[in-house]
């Protein structure tokens, strides 16, 4: 899923290109995207976009009268530049919003029909979208360790809570964890005063750079090419490689659709977590320590 240093980047070049422009034209092609039509999308055609915001990890288009279309990528929709008319794809294609300056494609390469589209008037329409989570780069030391501290669960449940912090996923948490060098099973009312900033200073330094290396490295170019698994990150998508501080093999707990990554010796004192899955069939043979399961593997 595109994640805050994702769609930071997308609004970025999309403002580029299409405020002070009209919206020729909205085609839509998947059935399942459009979730709400007031105001119809009829009445956006030929309006000027005055505004292209983020709203935790949605992407908000914004006319006059306050009405605005609201895209959400979910897991798998992205977002593509084209020229003026170009056609949706066949196959992944959702919608093209055909503005003065070019063509923007909404696909989706998943049988699931997650992405959504929403036209919404009104400032409080707008804000129900809002899922309420503190801005990590914008909010104080003190306001991250209350909102972290307000309810008492996992680090990495914590931090990709929308309602706790806005557009952390999973990959990035697991960028952000390695880098303050905290377990992401570690329950957040248990963290000490120096954790807490530990992890605000990681929070802030890991979404900032990752905007400023996308940034450089698309030049003035539209990102084509947004994906969770970046060749750069130091754990997350690294199962079973070394990590880049310590050398120790990554590690992960994988549950439901997302997993876990970290590093064993950076993050968690050599102890291996235990995946809920395997340790209930394991029982007392799960290994303790990373260590322990290599020998197993060489047995």
């Amino acid at each position: 899923m595109p994640e805050l240093p994702d769609v930071a980047i997308y609004v970025e070049r999309l403002a580029r290109r299409v405020v002070g422009t009209r919206l020729l034209r909205v085609r839509v092609k998947s059935p399942f995207l459009l979730r709400s039509v007031d105001p119809p999308l009829s009445e956006f055609e030929g309006s000027v976009v005055r505004d292209v915001l983020r709203l935790g990890k949605r992407i908000v288009f914004a006319f006059d009268g306050e009405s605005f279309l609201v895209l959400h990528l979910m897991i798998a929709g992205r977002l593509r530049w084209r020229a003026p008319g170009a056609a949706i794809p066949a196959t992944i294609g959702l919608a093209a919003f055909d503005f003065e300056s070019g063509t923007l494609l909404f696909t989706e390469a998943s049988k699931k029909k997650r992405a959504s589209l929403h036209a919404v008037r009104g400032e409080h329409a707008l804000a129900a979208h809002d899922r309420g989570g503190l801005e990590p780069l914008v909010c104080t030391p003190a306001e991250f360790a209350e909102r972290l501290r307000l309810e008492n669960h996992t680090l990495k449940r914590a931090l990709t809570d929308p309602t706790l912090f806005s557009g952390i996923g999973n990959a990035y948490s697991d960028e952000i964890l390695h880098r303050a060098r905290l377990s992401p099973v570690t329950h957040t009312q248990k963290l000490d005063d120096d954790a807490v900033e530990r992890l605000f200073q990681a929070t802030r330094t890991t979404l900032t750079e990752w905007i400023e290396r996308t940034r450089a490295e698309l030049g003035d170019g539209f990102p084509e090419d947004v994906t969770a698994f970046r060749p750069q990150m130091a754990v997350h998508g690294k199962f079973g490689k070394p990590c880049p501080d310590c050398g120790a093999k990554v590690q992960r707990i994988v549950y439901a659709e997302n997993e876990s990554n970290y590093c064993p010796t950076c993050q968690t004192g050599g102890k291996l977590l235990a995946d809920r899955a395997l340790s209930r069939l394991l029982r007392g043979d799960w290994p303790k320590t990373a260590e322990e399961l290599e020998e197993r593997k060489k047995g």
